[in-house]
């Protein structure tokens, strides 16, 4: 039998005899053998290690990495790879041990069910999971590549694999089934063993959840003053009405305290009143009862609809306020709203991290409040009066490292008290001291002593996700602190790696959009820029979650990452991120899946990447698209190049492939005809296109159904782009993009349904390209930049329904611009930029009554001057714009 910490590894030669803990099945070493060919090295004798898991992460861990082998599982299982019987019944078999598995950790998790042992089984359990998602890919790697996967042999050898696997889970399930009746022997004999459960601590932690920013602000309110005033003035105004606020925020930001100011002023003005935590009860029959003993009522009977009957005829005829702290389920709230009175200027407060859960309450009884950081003024003055004792000045020579700890706390409350009273404690107040906190927070906070209060709360949120969010959100972790991160690039990744399910009716895009709104929705992951169409256009994580994020996925090994000289790699590393310095590739990396260099050093990507899925090296000068990565053949997602690169021979094997940017075609006719193998392409990017090349790459594009993204340059602004010849485009395809000569606008844009965005760069069309794009039901952005040689541009009466942003540059022939009414009813943004011969305004500008912003560049003066505030012959058609400015040469003129 197999005993192995994961199928492939550092391994090395071993003495017979020398350990006696591992055998290995000859069917094994000869498929092991056979797959890794000169990679392939026998175990070493070193003690497999045990890492210590921090208790506050116990929970959850474990199902994210299990759910998602089992999806994987059965995709594999459903492919047809006409496997045999007995590995086929394998597979099943596999499934089963692992649902089972499954069950039993979330059982555990619902119950906080978790000690030292439990950890350890946590590990053994994640361990047998990666070994079996390697032998999958493993799988995937050669059944293309080599006959000697049709032989009787590999058969043999895969099922005898599979069946010793089976055999660790069923030694792993029955672990934990005699460690559990131990468990409850112990429970009932309490007095033969000490007690050390996590679960009593946690259950300890709830009841005392917001202790820590409660107690930790004291008596003032230095920061929440204001919101606190508001929120008083709400509680106090009559309307006869009940009314709600919803106190959002991510986990530590102070809603409990800020509650709880508000409620100790308010409360001695209603007849009655209560606060319950929500989230210390399993059910809503527990906190319908907690609610009525805080009241003061009776509590007897069962059932959910007597207590809220019960509930209703308490608060009948008083005036209350309740407050509900820590909200985590819709029905909870939906419950006991149900069973309150209207009336009698009665007050609901509820604290809650989920803001999806207030926006689906929302009505006109609701209103929400999202608290917000502390200002840096704010912050300092409470990080200086929990850090310092007397008047919480700081002493000379801390202010900088004091900064650098604030940006790390970025006015979050909790950091900011927990941090200040930890360097309180220290000895010696000098700047060595508080540096060494500085530079260790993360393993400070992994380790659970000082800064434990930080992680517990952080990690019940992290806790609280379900199974297929949990990776997306420990994606975060790859990305340098304070880095942005692009919505869609976000999403494509999560996409190439597996993280997003299908659903029936939805793309896959589509839903990887709605884990990262549920993500957002329960402020684990915060929107940055946005988009005009109110999606974020960048996302990233909270300061001290970042850190908080790391801990967890160096526990789980999910990434490892190198952000100093040193770079330490894990034992195996599934992924990798390198944020500074070189970085040597020689080394093992065979079980790495995914690799990302934030490094402007020097990065060579060798062909030990045997299993890689994604290559993302934007940051890292590359002179040449490197040979080795053909041999890749799982790869879904490579990087983007700032320059435009030669693809080397074998593009074309990358089945997998699904995006793929800045590809030079220019002497490569082969390679745009090879392109047609890579159909699970989303985004694509061709440039030096020869006109004789188009009609090769409209018949490739055809083969790519899951496009989402296109963009194709020309081979210079003479060169004509010559893309008529594509009759069935990709249906999905969402962004367009065209720098190059047309002789005709392309016929089959029109019939780009999902079409959302369009820029046309140098395509000098004679013809009006309007026509073609007016009816687009989904487009929200157009962009012609010397796309177009005629005198006059008419936008018809009820076309362009959904554009809110328009361009138009380097028309240079453009004098007139007529926009009907009813035309472009969401029109949000239009530029006009340098079209020399347009002296007059938009005729059916002053109809666009949803125009925020107007910016004129380097246009006309007698243009210009029409629109001025004082004396311009034309202002009264712009004066209900808001932003209206004039740019010439770079200088800006407000004409707002």
């Amino acid at each position: 039998m197999i005993t192995y910490s994961r199928v492939l590894g550092n391994i090395r030669s071993l003495p017979n005899g020398e350990d006696s803990r591992i055998q290995y099945n000859p069917g094994f070493l000869d498929l092991y053998l056979m797959l890794v060919g000169p990679y392939a090295k026998l175990p070493s004798n070193s003690k497999v290690k045990r890492k210590s898991m921090n208790p506050d992460l116990a929970g959850g861990m474990a199902d994210g990495a299990v759910s998602f082998l089992l999806q994987k599982l059965e995709a594999f299982a459903s492919t047809e790879w006409n496997l045999q019987e007995n590995i086929r019944n394998g597979v099943r078999e596999l499934q089963r041990e692992l649902w089972r598995i499954e069950a039993m950790m979330r059982d555990a998790d619902a119950k906080k069910d978790y000690d030292n042992q439990f950890n350890v089984w946590i590990q053994e359990v994640r361990t047998e999971a990666y070994a079996i998602e390697d032998v999958l890919d493993l799988f995937r790697l050669h059944w293309d590549q080599e006959s000697v996967w049709r032989h009787l042999k590999m058969w043999h050898s895969i099922s005898n694999l599979i069946q010793d696997i089976n055999t660790r889970l069923a030694i792993i399930k029955q672990t934990k089934e005699r460690y559990q009746i131990i468990k409850e022997i112990n429970e009932r004999y309490p007095m033969m063993v000490p007690t050390n459960s996590v679960s009593s601590e946690t259950n300890t932690y709830h009841n005392v959840r917001a202790a820590p920013l409660i107690l930790g602000w004291g008596n003032n309110t230095m920061g929440i003053d204001e919101p606190k005033r508001k929120l008083v003035s709400w509680a106090s105004k009559s309307n006869q009405k009940l009314k709600v606020m919803f106190l959002v925020g991510m986990a530590g930001l102070g809603k409990t305290t800020l509650a709880y100011r508000v409620y100790e002023e308010v409360k001695e003005h209603f007849d009655c009143h209560a606060w319950i935590i929500a989230s210390k009860y399993q059910t809503i029959d527990e906190t319908l009862r907690s609610l009525l003993e805080e009241l003061g009522s009776s509590t007897e009977g069962s059932g959910i609809v007597l207590l809220m009957q019960r509930l209703h005829n308490f608060l009948q005829h008083k005036r209350y306020v309740i407050v509900v702290d820590n909200l985590l389920v819709k029905d909870v709230w939906e419950s006991i709203r149900l069973a309150l009175p209207d009336g009698n200027d009665n007050r609901i407060i509820i604290t809650t991290r989920r803001g999806d859960i207030a926006n689906s309450c929302r009505d006109d009884s609701i209103d929400i409040h999202k608290v917000q950081p502390l200002s840096l003024q704010w912050a300092e003055q409470l990080f200086y009066k929990k850090a310092f004792l007397g008047d919480g000045s700081c002493p000379s020579g801390l202010e900088e490292v004091s900064k650098s700890i604030l940006q790390k706390c970025d006015g979050l409350p909790l950091g900011i008290i927990e941090i200040g009273r930890v360097l309180r404690s220290k000895p010696r107040q000098t700047k060595y001291e508080w540096k060494k906190l500085h530079d260790s927070l993360e393993s400070e906070l992994r380790s659970g002593g000082a800064l434990s209060d930080i992680m517990r709360v952080f990690s019940a949120s992290y806790k609280d996700l379900p199974y297929h969010l949990k990776y997306c959100f420990l994606y975060m972790s790859i990305f340098p602190e304070n880095n942005p991160v692009k919505r869609r690039r976000l999403i494509r990744l999560w996409i190439a790696e597996g993280f997003v399910t299908e659903e029936r009716g939805k793309t896959l895009e589509e839903v990887g959009e709605e884990y990262l709104n549920e993500l957002i929705g329960r402020s684990l992951i915060k929107a940055n820029e946005m988009d005009f169409d109110g999606r974020p256009i960048t996302v990233g994580v909270h300061s001290l979650m970042h850190r908080i994020i790391l801990s967890v996925s160096q526990e789980e090994n999910f990434c490892t990452v190198c952000a100093g000289p040193e770079g330490n790699l894990t034992d195996k590393p599934r992924r990798l991120s390198i944020q500074t310095g070189n970085f040597d590739v020689s080394q093992d990396l065979t079980c790495v899946r995914t690799f990302f260099s934030f490094s402007t050093g020097r990065i060579n990507i060798g062909s030990n990447f045997k299993l890689l899925k994604v290559l993302d090296i934007q940051s890292t000068p590359l002179g040449n698209f490197p040979s080795a990565i053909t041999d890749l053949v799982l790869l879904s997602a490579p990087f983007d190049i700032v320059q435009g690169f030669k693809a080397p021979k074998g593009i074309d094997a990358l089945k997998n492939l699904q995006k793929l940017s800045f590809v030079k075609a220019s002497g490569q006719h082969r390679m745009i005809q090879g392109l047609d193998n890579l159909t699970q392409l989303r985004k694509l990017g061709i440039v030096e296109l020869a006109e004789e090349h188009g009609a090769s790459l409209c018949l490739s594009i055809e083969k790519m159904p899951n496009l989402h993204s296109l963009n194709v340059t020309s081979l210079n602004k003479e060169e004509l782009l010559e893309l008529d010849a594509m009759t069935n485009p990709p249906p999905l395809l969402q962004r367009l993009y065209l720098r190059g000569p047309l002789e005709r606008f392309p016929r089959w844009v029109s019939s780009l349904h999902d079409l959302e965005r369009i820029r046309l760069k140098w395509s000098s069309l004679t013809e009006n390209p309007i026509g073609a794009l007016q009816n687009l039901p989904n487009l929200t952005e157009l962009q012609l930049l010397d796309a177009y040689t005629g005198t006059q541009l008419d936008f018809n009466s009820g076309k362009f329904q959904n554009l809110k942003i328009l361009d138009l540059e380097q028309l240079k022939q453009l004098r007139f611009i007529i926009m009907e009414d009813g035309t472009l009813p969401c029109l949000q943004k239009l530029i006009i930029r340098q079209c020399n011969e347009l002296e007059h305004v938009p005729v059916g500008i002053d109809g666009l009554h949803h125009l925020n912003e107007l910016h004129l560049c380097d246009m006309p003066e007698k243009l210009v001057a029409q629109l001025k505030k004082n004396g311009g012959q034309f202002r009264h058609l712009v004066h209900h714009i808001p932003y209206i400015h004039s740019y010439n040469q770079g200088q800006l003129e407000d004409l707002s």
